[in-house]
């Protein structure tokens, strides 16, 4: 469902910071990596390219532009499942029938059947390059806070206030007049100062500094949970440096990698001309660019290992850095990066890091000046004039994602707004469209998908009673957060000013900056929300083993106020259970109650684990996405995992339920019929080719469609409530299906 956070908390500068801030953030992939909960798909970043352990869940699928700056009865079949059966209609129930696609047998294809009419009613707009349930209910959300954002930048606020903040931003983003005008203005100062540098000691000197505004060249750090000692924050290093986002774009050498690339290069050599450089100058710098991010890709992990924790943590003193990684001044790095006294931190993957200061120490000053000059560039540009704006667009989402347009200006101002200012803005959302009743119903919906869980852990017929006891010590400490944080967050000391766009970009890149190292050596803060409260997603942390529900995926159709259990549960239920399971799924095992990664379980049913789990891997590496595309069974595991046990739980707990006794019909469907429409449902949407490609390439999360296909041919339940048969192309032989949670 949506992306599932799953690794740890990355220090991320919201929608504007999104990209490439210095010491925060990594990219979305990086998120994606540890946290594993958001049901949306993760967007790599632009400009780094890491992906620990955390892992987002759910679809959401936020577009790669978008985050670049955080998946048939025939009647005959009809009146065989509607016989003797009392028959009521929905009403306000939650379920459109004219979602569905009756001319296709449940059997055959579940994924046109349940969801063929939402996909012709809703084509792709032309501004996104897939679009689906979670796009449909996160442009609603996007219109509420729209106009929240607007009445406060209607009128004047006590300089300092929130509401200023807010208000001036959104002001400021959508003055196209006062940017076109600036041009490359903005930027000018910062790029003069790289020309002006003459030597390897001041180039690694600007390299550090430009860390705090967001501009965090060759590899990525954040403050974050300690692995092994999950109650402290420390810093992490991780592999980064990569414009395009994933290696495999700098070394496969197919026809549509090598077009990618070229793309890339023609739009570094445009954005060098539309800042002042000759045609020439643009062109060599390119090739400075490429050559350097080319030897980072090497050196990279691949995304399948980056999916290991205990492959990316090597915790280490600073004094063994130079031997460990590679020969530095790691000492007056730190300190240029605003980090006093560090003691020790993780390395997250050490030959990548090597291989980006051994660029730092051998590569050419000129290069390294062309390569931090595309580093400012290519991250103010969505900030900067159209010309920037365009042609930024053109490779990141016309040519990477198959987008047609450009997003309306208001709503990059949205993101923008969302991504500094997100607890503010979701403050404003909850207090105005967030009912009471609503979390109180969801905290039932958990209480009852813990006990679900806990159930099934007893039942496991090949989990030893050792680990199950292990296993429920975990499920019990599950932190539970729904809505909205207790606490909101302090912005009095971000400054929004009435200058240029980027430079509040840049200062709002420094507040964050300094809040999380205000995090450093400093105990976890397990009440601090790493999504924020109108996001339509949710998320699983490992490092403080919680669950998190914001408020804006609590509404149709996740979850229905007045809906039946069998929607609900179908629904949000598999959404709770989705993310509870990823505190056990190949990653979250690896992490004990308290959120440190240990070995808990008794061998042999870590083996039988990863027996049952093999299952799934070689089911979804057998699904063609386009031609010979093949979908990753390795990659995507935790996500298929978490899919699997979500469905399996949330059943298991809708049959706890008076409903689920019930053979009466609603608009034709048995209850247990509903609860996999409801499911279905949640992974309704179209999808371009070219953002198929790309997302297969690098996202955690099957494509919707195998959320569906791929996901429900495993469950027993399926083919009870839809009798589905040998005959029946989606039918696989009960030794085929895996069976985990």
């Amino acid at each position: 469902m949506h992306e599932f956070l799953r690794a740890h908390p990355p220090l991320f500068c919201g929608g504007g910071c999104e990209q490439n801030t210095g010491i925060l953030i990594g990219n979305r992939r990086f998120l994606a990596a540890k946290l594993r909960g958001t049901l949306i798909q993760s967007v790599p970043d632009t400009q780094v390219d890491s992906n620990r352990h955390v892992a987002f869940h759910l679809s959401l699928n936020k577009k790669y532009y978008q985050m670049k700056k955080i998946t048939w009865f025939l009647p005959v079949a009809v009146i065989i499942l509607t016989i003797g059966c009392k028959e009521v209609t929905g009403g306000q129930a939650g379920l459109d029938m004219a979602n569905l696609d009756t001319t296709v047998m449940p059997g055959t294809d579940f994924f046109q059947f349940a969801t063929g009419g939402w996909n012709v009613a809703n084509p792709i707009p032309d501004e996104y390059s897939s679009y689906g349930s979670f796009d449909k209910l996160g442009e609603q959300n996007q219109v509420q806070v729209r106009m929240l954002i607007e009445e406060l930048s209607k009128t004047k606020h006590k300089a300092g206030s929130v509401a200023q903040k807010i208000g001036d931003l959104y002001r400021i983003s959508l003055d196209s007049v006062k940017l076109n005008k600036e041009g490359d203005a903005p930027i000018l100062e910062q790029i003069a100062t790289i020309r002006n540098a003459t030597t390897r000691e001041e180039v690694i000197a600007l390299m550090t500094s430009m860390r705090r505004s967001g501009l965090a060249a060759f590899f990525g750090l954040y403050v974050g949970a300690d692995d092994k000692n999950s109650s402290m924050n420390i810093l992490h290093a991780y592999q980064g440096g990569l414009g395009i986002g994933d290696r495999d774009y700098y070394l496969l050498q197919d026809d549509a990698s090598k077009k990618i690339r070229e793309g890339y290069i023609s739009l570094i050599e445009k954005q060098f001309i539309n800042t002042g450089f000759t045609a020439e100058e643009a062109s060599k710098a390119s090739s400075a660019i490429m050559k350097i991010e080319t030897t980072l890709a090497i050196a990279h992990y691949e995304k399948e290992k980056l999916r290991m924790p205990e492959l990316n943590y090597h915790k280490w003193d600073v004094a063994q850095l130079n031997d460990s990684v590679a020969p530095f001044d790691w000492g007056a790095f730190f300190k240029g990066a605003g980090i006093r006294n560090l003691k020790f931190l993780n390395v997250s993957q050490p030959e990548p890091i090597a291989a980006a200061i051994g660029l730092i120490n051998t590569a050419s000053v000129e290069d390294l000046k062309a390569y931090l000059n595309w580093t400012v560039i290519n991250r103010a540009a969505g900030y900067l004039s159209d010309n920037f704006i365009n042609a930024d667009f053109d490779f990141y989402g016309r040519q990477l994602s198959g987008t047609l347009t450009l997003q309306p200006r208001w709503k990059r101002a949205v993101n923008t707004v969302n991504g500094f200012l997100g607890e503010a803005v979701g403050q404003l959302y909850v207090e105005t469209y967030f009912p009471p009743k609503a979390k109180r119903r969801m905290l039932k919906l958990v209480e009852n998908l813990k006990a679900s869980l806990g159930e099934r852990i007893n039942s496991l017929e090949w989990m030893s009673d050792e680990t199950k006891a292990k296993a429920q010590e975990k499920l019990g400490a599950f932190y539970v957060k729904i809505g909205y944080p207790d606490k909101w967050r302090d912005y009095s000391a971000l400054e929004i000013r009435d200058d240029s766009y980027w430079a509040n970009i840049v200062r709002a890149c420094e507040f964050e900056n300094d809040y999380q190292l205000s995090k450093l050596g400093k105990p976890v803060d397990k009440d601090e929300w790493l999504m924020n409260a109108h996001e339509v997603n949710a998320y699983y942390n490992p490092s403080t083993n919680e669950i998190c529900f914001p408020a804006g995926i609590l509404q149709p159709p996740f979850f229905f106020m007045n809906g039946d259990d069998a929607i609900n549960y179908g629904a949000i239920g598999v959404v709770i259970g989705h993310e509870m399971t990823h505190g056990f799924d190949d990653q979250g095992r690896k992490y004990d109650k308290e959120g440190n990664l240990s070995e808990w379980w008794m061998a042999d049913d870590a083996t039988r684990f990863n027996e049952r789990s093999r299952i799934l891997v070689s089911h979804f590496d057998s699904i063609v996405v386009l031609d010979n595309l093949h979908a990753n069974g390795t990659y995507t595991l935790g996500e298929n995992i978490a899919d699997n046990g979500g469905l399996q739980v949330a059943y298991n707990a809708f049959l706890k339920t008076r409903q689920s006794k019930s053979e009466a019909l609603i608009d034709g469907y048995k209850p247990k019929q509903r609860f996999f429409l409801a499911y279905a449902n949640l992974w309704a949407g179209n999808t371009r080719e070219e953002e198929m490609i790309r997302l297969t390439m690098n996202d955690s999360h099957s494509l919707g469609k195998w959320r569906v296909n791929g996901s429900l041919p495993h469950i027993n339940a399926w083919y009870e409530a839809f009798n589905i048969t040998k005959k029946n192309p989606m039918y696989l032989p009960v030794e085929k299906r895996a069976s985990i949670w």
